[in-house]
C-alpha cells in the first residue's frame, strides 16, 4: 500500500496511490485522521486494506502537488557514515556507534518540487537514502523486534550544503537549509517490504548514475538504528530515521560534483519508487 501527502486546490490531504492515480482520503478524515502522521498514530493504516474506495475522488498523480511524506514529523534523525563504501571514500575509521544528527521538518521538499540551492553556497550535494517512518511509540526497543515498530519506508535525498556542514564537527547547519531534503514520493507500508536490508538504491543526476548500492551495505541496519535511537529518545509515530548514504556523493568526486539550477536528481529504491526533484536557486 502506498500513501501520499499532497495538496490539491489549496487543500492538503492524504491519498491512497492506485497505479497512476490517487484516491483522496479527505472524506474519511474524521475516522482516519487528517494527516499521515495522525493516521499512523491512530493505527488505522491497516483499515484501508480491502476498503471500498468507490466513493472517493480519484485524481491523476499529475494533478496533485506532492508534499514531503511526513511534513510534520516530530523528529527526523539522520545517520551519517553508515555504508562501508561511504566510509572508504571519506577516509574515516569504521564507526563504533551510529553517527546521528537532526533535520528540521521545514527543511524538506516533496517529490517533483524544487530543491533550493541557497545563495550563500554553491556546494549543494546529493545523498540518496532509505527513510524509515516509525509506526508506534518505541522506547528501549531491541533489534530483534525493531521492525515491528516501522509503519513504512520512503526515499530521501539528504541534500547537503557541504561548506556549512564542515564549519564545525556538528553537521546540523549544512543539513537544514530550507527545501534541501527531498522526501517521497510516498510511504510504502512495511508489509510490502519485509526486509529493508534487501533493497537496491540508485541515485541519478541528470540521468547519470552517481550512487548504486544494496542496503545490505549498511553498517548499522534499520533494526539496529531503531534500537540505538530508541535508547536515547522516545520515538513517536511519524518520526523518521534517515538511514545514511552510500559512496559516490559529489563532495568526494574528483573534481567535486555539485547540484546546480536546472539539474534533475533522482533517488530510486526497489520496492518503493523514485523520488525526483529539480534544482533551483534561492529567490
Amino acid at each position: 500500500m502506498k500513501l501520499v501527502t499532497f495538496r490539491y486546490q489549496n487543500t492538503i490531504s492524504i491519498g491512497l496511490v492506485d497505479g497512476g492515480r490517487v484516491l483522496d482520503l479527505a472524506p474519511l478524515a474524521d475516522r482516519l485522521g487528517g494527516s499521515l502522521k495522525e493516521m499512523i498514530r491512530k493505527g488505522v493504516l491497516s483499515d484501508l486494506v480491502g476498503f471500498d474506495t468507490s466513493s472517493l475522488n480519484s485524481l491523476s498523480l499529475d494533478e496533485i502537488e506532492f508534499l514531503p511524506v511526513i511534513p510534520d514529523a516530530g523528529k527526523i534523525l539522520c545517520v551519517g557514515i553508515n555504508y562501508t563504501t561511504h566510509v572508504k571514500e571519506t577516509g574515516r575509521d569504521m564507526p563504533m556507534h551510529p553517527m546521528i544528527f537532526t533535520r528540521f521538518a521545514d527543511s524538506q521538499a516533496g517529490h517533483l518540487t524544487p530543491i533550493i540551492r541557497p545563495f550563500v553556497s554553491h556546494k549543494l550535494d546529493f545523498e540518496g537514502e532509505l527513510a524509515v517512518v516509525i509506526g508506534k511509540t518505541a522506547r528501549h526497543v531491541k533489534a530483534e523486534n525493531a521492525l515491528e515498530y516501522v509503519a513504512g519506508y520512503s526515499c530521501y535525498n539528504d541534500g547537503s550544503v557541504r561548506d556549512y556542514q564542515k564549519h564545525t564537527i556538528q553537521f546540523i547547519p549544512g543539513k537544514n537549509f530550507p527545501n534541501t531534503g527531498g522526501f517521497g514520493p510516498w510511504l510504502v507500508t512495511s508489509d510490502e517490504i519485509p526486509d529493508p536490508q534487501a533493497l537496491h538504491l540508485t541515485t541519478r543526476l541528470n540521468g547519470d548514475v552517481m550512487q548504486d548500492t544494496d542496503t545490505s551495505d549498511m553498517i548499522f541496519g534499520v533494526a539496529e538504528l531503531i534500537e540505538y535511537c530508541s535508547t536515547f529518545t522516545e520515538l513517536a509515530p511519524g518520526d523518521v530515521i534517515v538511514s545514511g548514504t552510500t559512496g559516490g556523493v559529489g563532495a568526494f568526486r574528483e573534481p567535486p560534483v555539485w547540484m546546480k539550477p536546472g539539474d534533475s536528481i533522482e533517488i530510486a529504491i526497489s520496492g518503493i519508487g523514485t523520488l525526483r526533484n529539480t534544482i533551483a536557486d534561492e529567490a
